[in-house]
């Protein structure tokens, strides 16, 4: 897989609801210009959870169909069980993804660490396509121990991971598992600690702003391999305050909404609507017009 600036993009819907197809070619095009290496559809920031099983499969197979084989397609196949889960992977595969990836179960009943592990090695064992893991650590509903995590990190199919769990000890699990497995690659999920990540020796990153940060993350990237931390981190916090801006605060009050309207004065999406209900108050639209008149060239290279 490769390395580099990865999406995990938002979901385009129009006033009422429908995944936005117009918007959805519009976006991928985006990503091409931003030179983004792969996608990441039906994630938290792609509001996959809330969606229904046929949007999941109408968006899938748009983003697909306008990739055009131009970069990796992944798609997050969560689900609270094995059966679940491999049903949501034979859609995927159907719609021509390229990569699984499976994130904790929304709810899971008998949360031990075997039967946590079972889940997840009988998705793997059994998926259709190559797959991936979303560690959420302790942001997830059920969280995966540290030596379950380690067992899956193992599996041949797996060779993609996105680490968005912002536990340290997570980060050596991974780094060990890749030192096993030269060809799995690792992806920082934590687009506010960048730096830290790639130093480590992350391959790149897979980040829920990607759609409108890609830009700012690739010269991160760049300047980190080019040894100038320094420049680096200026450019992380540069980052950061336009994503605070966007996402209402550091409280993140306004989320998917900042988001969603940044790409409508864009000229990306359509609406601003999403499932969770994030408001647009008047401050969020007044810092979004800032962060688009001071970083134009950022957001639109």
């Amino acid at each position: 897989m490769p390395g580099g600036v990865w999406s995990a993009i938002p979901t385009p819907f129009t006033a009422g609801m429908q995944v936005d197809l117009k918007s959805v070619r519009r976006m991928v095009e985006h990503h091409v210009r931003l030179g983004i290496k792969g996608l990441f559809a039906c994630g938290t920031n792609g509001e996959g959870p809330w969606m229904t099983n046929a949007q999941r499969a109408v968006l899938l197979r748009s983003v697909v169909r306008c990739v055009r084989k131009r970069m990796p397609v992944a798609v997050q196949v969560t689900d609270n069980s094995a059966a679940r889960i491999l049903e949501n992977m034979d859609m995927a595969a159907a719609a021509g993804a390229d990569i699984a990836v499976i994130a904790p179960p929304y709810f899971l009943a008998n949360a031990t660490p075997r039967n946590i592990f079972k889940i997840y090695q009988e998705a793997i064992r059994k998926s259709p396509m190559p797959v991936g893991i979303y560690d959420r650590g302790k942001f997830g509903a059920v969280f995966v121990p540290d030596e379950i995590i380690a067992d899956i990190y193992a599996e041949p199919k797996v060779v993609i991971i996105k680490d968005s769990s912002t536990m340290p000890e997570r980060m050596k699990i991974a780094l060990e598992a890749r030192r096993r497995r030269p060809g799995l690659s690792l992806l920082d999920g934590d687009e506010f600690h960048c730096v830290q990540y790639l130093s480590a020796g992350y391959d790149g990153l897979l980040l829920g702003g990607g759609v409108f940060n890609g830009h700012i993350a690739a010269k991160i990237i760049e300047s980190v391999r080019a040894g100038n931390m320094q420049k680096a981190e200026k450019l992380q916090a540069r980052m950061n305050n336009i994503m605070w801006a966007v996402y209402g605060g550091k409280k993140i009050a306004c989320w998917l909404a900042g988001e969603k309207q940044l790409l409508v004065r864009m000229g990306i999406f359509t609406t601003h609507m999403n499932y969770p209900n994030y408001p647009l108050n008047p401050a969020c639209r007044r810092a979004i017009e800032r962060v688009l008149k001071q970083n134009r060239k950022l957001l639109l290279p």
